[in-house]
């Protein structure tokens, strides 16, 4: 197939065009800017997406697949700046579907959403058709974005896949729930703390199943609108995530709870993957082996950055109390 990723310098954006190269597909990245790491035998166009020159790209480049990696991504800036929040998730995303509505070619587009539109569910595993009560401005966000999808899909007779995200874990996130506790694991820090109450579960999945879970969905090519899980359907306490953080960097750390409820931090989530499962019958597997994958090529990191800290290489630590 032909990818185009939007925001391939990004987390999933970056990741997902090297799984897609990596399985032998074609990729066309594109970003405003380019800086990033360059990604090997991927093609690469810089403007905006709301620019002229982004549908002269689609219509260029005849992608089978556009994968909408650009946008927002954190909860808690959504708190801070949720206008700025609101460009970057609605705006963009608007953006793409208008340029694939009038470009000459129909791909599939498949768009990130997240569970934070479902909130704190009701019911759990929770399925597409529970009701959205998102608690965040990120959430209320990728709720208006969902619906423009169905808005261009049923007036304009897009194709479009809503992909809801639960917790993704991956390498090259160093942000987030999993890198905190990894970064807490291994500082100075006789204490690693964790906000909440620790009872809170997450339904987590590593970005290389995200990527072929979505690779899998394009083989499909379904036809019209679909909001679909993606997730593991498996549920992990954020005490037991710790817990196996801190074993995997050989750490003997007491844990923390402070018990805090922290704004768009919903309780519990797990997923029904259902539908997922219908459409790609692929099963992922456990979750502790995809947090030793991240946790193992963190450690390196950090080896190799103290290693030039001794030599004078570097200036400040990547983790606090390191080096």
């Amino acid at each position: 197939m032909k990818l185009l990723v939007t925001g391939c310098h990004g987390f999933v954006g970056s990741s997902m065009a090297r799984y897609a190269l990596s399985s032998g597909h074609e990729v066309l990245g594109v970003a405003r800017s380019e800086q990033g790491m360059p990604i090997e035998g991927m093609a690469f166009k810089r403007c905006a997406l709301e620019h002229p020159d982004f549908i002269d790209a689609v219509n260029a480049y005849r992608p089978d697949v556009v994968a909408h990696a650009a946008g927002s991504a954190s909860v808690g800036y959504s708190f801070q700046e949720p206008r700025e929040d609101f460009l970057k998730a609605v705006e963009t995303w608007g953006a793409v579907l208008d340029a694939v509505r009038k470009a000459d070619v129909k791909p599939l587009v498949i768009f990130p959403s997240s569970a934070s539109v479902y909130g704190n569910p009701t019911l759990l595993p929770v399925t597409e058709g529970a009701s959205l009560r998102p608690i965040s401005p990120y959430g209320f966000h990728k709720v208006i974005c969902e619906q423009l999808a169905q808005e261009y899909a049923q007036c304009f007779g897009l194709n479009v896949v809503v992909a809801r995200l639960f917790s993704t874990i991956g390498p090259a996130q160093q942000r987030l729930l999993v890198w905190e506790l990894f970064r807490q694991a291994i500082d100075d820090n006789p204490y690693l703390t964790i906000q909440g109450t620790g009872t809170e579960t997450r339904d987590f999945l590593h970005i290389d199943d995200i990527c072929r879970y979505f690779l899998g969905i394009a083989e499909r090519q379904p036809k019209g609108f679909w909001a679909v899980n993606v997730a593991s359907g498996s549920s992990t306490s954020v005490r037991t995530m710790a817990e196996i953080v801190t074993r995997l960097v050989g750490s003997r750390k007491a844990i923390v709870t402070l018990n805090k409820e922290l704004p768009g931090d919903p309780k519990h989530w797990q997923a029904d993957t259902s539908l997922l499962l219908d459409l790609v019958s692929y099963q992922p597997g456990d979750i502790t082996r995809g947090v030793e994958h991240c946790v193992g090529r963190w450690s390196a990191d950090v080896s190799l950055f103290a290693e030039k800290a001794m030599r004078g290489g570097v200036g400040e630590p990547m983790v606090k109390g390191l080096v």
